[in-house]
C-alpha cells in the first residue's frame, strides 16, 4: 500500500511518501523535512500563533503537490505537544484536515509514543536483546517508551521539549552556563519524576529519533551534506554529547547557522535540544544510544497501512 504520513511536530513539519509491504517492509519514495516552529510561544501565551499556523499551512500545500505526484492510496497527519497544549489546537486540526485533504489526529501522548516505539523497532531483530528505551526529543515534549521484543512495557510523555525549554531558559545570544545548567536541572526533575527508578534500572541500551538525535549525529560527523546512511545507526555517546553542546552553545546563533553537519533552520533549537539529550542518557544511566532514521512516521506509517 502507498502512503504518505505527515508529522505536524512542535518544531518540525516532516512528509513521508512509502509503499508498505504486508509484511511489514517500507520503501521510502519521499521524504521532507521543513522547520515550521509550530511551538513558537506555545509555552508562555497557551496559544498557536497566527504567523506559525502560516508556516505550516505553506509547507502543507506543498507536501500537498508531493502526495499526489506519487498516487498515494491513504494519508494520515499526526499532530503533537504544540497542537495538544494549545487553546486553538482544535481549530488548526480541523483547517488540516478541510484544507489539505489529510485524516488528521492529534495524538496523546501515549499515542505518540507507542507509534515511535514502533517506527523504531520495526526493523530490528524480534529477539534482540531487551529493553531497550526509545528517546524521543521534540519541539514540546519528550518521549520515552520502553519495550522488549517488539512489545512495549512502559511509556511516558514529558512536557521537556527543545523549543519549549529553549524558549523558558535561554535568553541571551550566546546562553551563558548558569542558564543551561537551569535548564539541565530543569529536564533533569521532570525525567526524573516521570520513569521509576526501577524502570530506568532494567534498560540496557538506548535508541534515538527524530531532529534533536540526528542532528547531533551529523554535526559529530561534519556531514556535509547531510547522509541519512551515515546517520542511521550512528553510535552517539555522552562525551560527545557534551562536546558538540558545548561548542555549539558558544556561538552566538548566527555563526551557529554554519556548522558543518547542522541545518541552519535548527541553529535556535539544538543547544536546549543537545541538553536534554544529555539528560535524558543520564537519566537511564546509558553511555550511549543509537541513532536512527525509523521514527514516529515509520511507525504511522505501519499503522495507516494496517500493521
Amino acid at each position: 500500500m502507498r502512503v504518505a504520513v505527515v508529522d505536524i511536530g512542535t518544531n518540525s513539519t516532516r512528509l513521508l511518501v512509502a509503499d508498505v509491504a504486508s509484511g511489514g517492509a517500507v520503501t521510502e519514495l519521499d521524504r521532507r523535512t521543513t522547520v515550521t516552529r509550530l511551538g513558537q510561544g506555545v509555552d508562555a501565551s497557551g496559544v498557536l500563533a497566527p504567523e506559525a499556523m502560516e508556516r505550516v499551512f505553506a509547507t502543507l500545500a506543498g507536501y500537498r503537490e508531493a502526495m499526489d505526484g506519487h498516487d498515494v492510496e491513504g494519508t494520515t497527519a499526526v499532530l503533537t505537544s504544540a497542537v495538544r497544549d494549545a487553546a486553538n489546537g482544535e481549530e488548526f486540526t480541523a483547517r488540516v484536515r478541510d484544507d489539505f485533504g489529510l485524516e488528521a489526529a492529534t495524538l496523546s501522548g501515549d499515542e505518540e509514543a507507542a507509534l515511535s516505539f514502533l517506527g523504531a523497532t520495526s526493523a530490528r531483530p524480534a529477539e534482540a536483546p531487551a529493553p531497550i528505551v526509545v528517546i524521543d526529543i521534540g519541539g514540546g515534549s519528550t518521549e520515552f517508551v520502553v519495550g522488549a521484543k517488539g512489545a512495549v512495557t512502559f511509556h511516558v510523555s514529558t512536557q521537556a521539549g527543545a523549543v519549549r525549554h529553549g524558549e523558558r531558559h535561554l535568553h541571551a545570544d550566546p546562553p551563558p552556563p548558569e542558564a543551561l545548567e537551569a535548564l539541565a536541572a530543569d529536564a533533569r526533575g521532570l525525567y526524573e519524576d516521570a520513569i521509576p527508578v526501577h524502570t530506568r534500572a532494567e534498560v540496557v541500551a538506548g535508541v534515538a529519533v527524530a531532529g534533536t538525535a540526528t542532528q547531533l549525529a551529523a554535526v559529530a560527523q561534519g556531514l556535509e551534506p547531510y547522509d541519512p546512511a551515515r546517520v542511521h545507526g550512528f553510535r552517539l555517546d555522552l562525551p560527545t554529547v557534551e562536546r558538540v553542546r558545548t561548542e555549539l552553545a558558544a556561538l552566538p546563533e548566527a555563526e551557529r547557522r554554519e556548522v558543518p553537519g547542522l541545518d541552519p533552520a535548527r541553529a535556535p533549537t539544538i543547544v536546549p535540544g543537545a541538553v536534554l539529550m544529555g539528560e535524558a542518557m543520564r537519566t537511564f544511566g546509558l553511555d550511549a544510544v543509537e541513532v536512527s532514521e525509523h521514527d514516529i512516521l515509520r511507525g504511522a506509517a505501519l499503522r495507516r497501512a494496517g500493521l
